[in-house]
Order: C-alpha cells, then structure tokens, then sequence
C-alpha cells in the first residue's frame, strides 16, 4: 500500500498537479483500494492534525516575515551591517551574510530573506565589481541561514512533527547558523582577496553607531523573541505572536513605511502562504497514517539498521538520503512525511531526536538552493533576471562548502547538541 501510495504520488506531482493534491488523491485512493476504512475517518484525522497550540505560530511567523518584509526593516539591517563589516576585504559580501543573519533572526522564511535583503545585497554587490553569478550564489546560500536560525518556521514544524520541544528546537539551530555564517564570511574573504575584489575602507564608528540607532528598534525583535522562549516567559506560539505584534508597531510609528490599509493585503498573503503550508500537512498526516497502517517505518528501521547499528554509519545514509528528498520535494513536505518513518530509527539507535530535528530542518532547508525544485532559486532567477540554469550554476561552489559543514555536524554532533547544553543547561 505504502508502495503505492508513493508511486503514484510521484507520477502526478511529475505530471504537474500539485504536492498536496498528489498527496491528497494518492492517500484517498490507497485507503480505498487496500483497506476498509470509512473515509471520513481520514477527513476527522486532517482535521485534528492541524488543531494544535504549536501549529498556530506558523501564520504568525509567516505574517511577521511579510510586515519586516514591507516595513522598511531590511533597509535599516542592511545599512547598519554595512556599516559594521563593510570596510573588511570583500565586504559587500560580509554585509550579505550578517544580513540574512540578521534578517533570519527575525522572518525565518528564506525565500522572504531573497526577496528583501536578497534585492539590495545583490544589486550592491554588482555595482561594487563583484560578478553576479557570485552575488547569487551568495545571496542563495546566505538566504538558507533563515530556515536554520529561530524563529525558524521549518524548524517549529519538525520539532512538532517529531514530538520534540519546538523551544529547544529553535534555540539549537541559533548556534549552527552563526557557525556556519562565519565559514560563508571567511570562504568570502578569501575569494575576495584571491580576486582583489571589495577593497577594505577605513572603519567609521560614528556611522556605525548611527545605524546601529536607526536599526535598534528592528535589532529588538530577536532579542525579544530569544529571551522570552529561553526564560519562559512565553511559548513559540506566543513569541511569534508578539513577533508580529512588535513588528508591526515599529513599522507603522517609528519607521513609519507602511500604513494600516496595506494590513488586508498582507493578510491575504498570510492567509495564501498558510494554506498553502497547511494543506501539505493536512495530506502528509493522512500519508503517515497509512505507512503507520502498512508497518513501512518498521521495515525501513529494520532495512537500514542491518546496513549498520553503528549510528555515524546511520547519519551518513540518512544525510545523503535527505539531501536526495530536499533537491526533489519541497522541505515542509518531507518533514511531515519522513519524520514518523524516520524517528523510530533514530531513538533505536541512539541518536538524540532534538539533534536529529535540528540536522534534518538544516539538510532539507539545503534543498532551497538545490535544483530542480529548490524554491530559492526560481527566486534569485526573479530578483536577478538570471536563467535557473545560470542560477543553480552559481550556487555550486556554495553547494560543496555547505555539504562540508553539514558533515562536520555529524562527524562533531556536539556542534549541534552542545550551545543547547550552554544555553539550556538542566
């Protein structure tokens, strides 16, 4: 049945139809031909899947990343994060990597960072003698630091879809995603110097602070986010609520770019992107049904543990099987799908589930950049006027780097559990 299930799946998400109708007819046509089950089993199951507290921050977050989209926020992180590395070799491209850094710490969207951030980085970059291919490929390996870094929406929806604390799930991928920042700025510097390209300026501290005060009132919003989960003060779902809430004061009264008759607009994009994210999830949780009905997360434990019970051995399949998943489905997709097949695996070999969450959301966010169905690239395609083809060429050398790091985390997994263990500690 699961066999089926994902045979057929595939033969019309290849004929055109979209993932959650795929999903939603090759799940009703499995029950139907295999089993006995009343269908309207199945709807009260999609129904209930989605009637939870943790799900609710999904639109919020979604809703906060389009106000900072629109509200002049990733002007003012882009001026003050040129002000603060801009004068480094190569610092235009500094600036690209602590901006979508930044701009992460605050929409968790990657596709949100390109669009806003994406635009001025690129477009900077190119009239300062970078090569476009290399402002792109930048930008698209920069833009993957928000589905890392909290408020992480791929990250809320694992950590959900796995049993796991979203709290602690979001604040395990803070430290990953500043590591893997200061690679991207250091293989920067040496490109940049390698290619005298993005001479180093006088560093102004008066401009810096100058920015920094512009920026101060965007800058809060991680500040607020990250102190409220890791005190207690309140949940992911409240943080994002008062993300939006936060976002929408200093866009409205301080920076004062948009004005209250853009809200409906933006409510319609929120309500448009949720659904679209809601309706994946509904027919995923359907989907995992079955495989649990047909026993297939048994037997693909069983299948990979006589492989090896050696869990690095187990990583490095399950690694190179994500990273195949991310370049051919969409990342929330996978997440709901292999999750329940995945972690009955993971807990029997003794990798940790918080872990395994936080490196499977940074592998499938991988995907964003990976062609042929990485969102992020259709992107950067529209912000720079360049083909998929020359796109998906540019991000390459980023590609390589990036599989590095993410074989460090599995070589030193302490990398990933151990800034939680610091910031956490029991």
């Amino acid at each position: 049945m699961s066999i089926f299930l994902l045979i057929l799946f595939f033969i019309l998400l290849f004929i055109g139809i979209p993932i959650a109708a795929s999903l939603g007819i090759s799940v009703i046509l499995s029950i139907l031909i295999f089993t006995d089950v009343p269908i309207s089993l199945v709807i009260h199951s999609m129904y209930s899947s989605m009637n939870s507290f943790i799900m609710v921050a999904v639109p919020l977050f979604i809703l906060a990343g389009i106000i900072m989209d629109e509200g002049g926020i990733a002007n003012r992180l882009f001026s003050f994060a040129n002000s603060a590395v801009g004068w480094m070799r190569g610092g235009l491209g500094h600036v690209n990597v602590v901006v979508s850094l930044l701009f992460a710490g605050m929409a968790g969207s990657s596709i949100a960072d390109i669009a806003s951030t994406g635009r001025m980085t690129i477009n900077a970059m190119t009239r300062n003698n970078y090569l476009i291919m290399y402002s792109t490929g930048l930008t698209l390996i920069t833009s993957v630091l928000a589905s890392v870094i909290p408020p992480s929406i791929l990250m809320v929806v694992a950590a959900a879809t796995a049993g796991v604390s979203v709290g602690d799930a979001l604040i395990g991928g803070l430290v990953p995603g500043i590591f893997m920042a200061v690679i991207f700025m250091i293989c920067n510097h040496i490109y940049s110097k390698k290619n005298n390209i993005g001479e180093p300026v006088p560093f102004d501290f008066k401009v810096l602070m100058k920015e920094f005060m512009k920026a101060f009132p965007a800058l809060l919003i991680p500040v607020i986010l990250l102190g409220g989960i890791l005190s207690g003060i309140f949940t992911p779902t409240e943080a994002a609520a008062v993300a939006v809430l936060y976002s929408l004061i200093i866009a409205i009264f301080f920076y004062k770019v948009i004005s209250v008759k853009q809200l409906p607009n933006m409510f319609y994009r929120t309500t448009n992107m949720t659904g679209t994210i809601l309706f994946i999830a509904v027919t995923a949780q359907s989907a995992s049904w079955v495989f649990e009905f047909d026993g297939l997360p048994t037997r693909v434990a069983a299948s990979i543990t006589n492989v090896s019970e050696n869990s690095f051995v187990i990583l490095l399949v399950l690694f190179v099987f994500l990273l195949i998943v991310g370049m051919f489905m969409d990342a929330t997709a996978a997440i709901f799908i292999l999750v329940p097949i995945l972690m009955p695996i993971v807990t029997e070999v003794g990798i940790d589930p918080l872990y395994f969450v936080i490196f499977l959301v940074m592998v499938l966010s991988f995907g964003l950049v990976t062609p042929p169905v990485g969102v992020a690239l259709y992107a950067a395609s529209n912000v720079t006027g360049l083909s998929i083809e020359k796109v998906s060429k540019a991000v390459v050398p980023w590609i390589v780097v990036t599989i590095l790091i993410l074989l460090l985390f599995i070589i030193f997994p302490v990398l990933l559990t151990g800034p939680l263990d610091w910031i956490q500690p029991d």
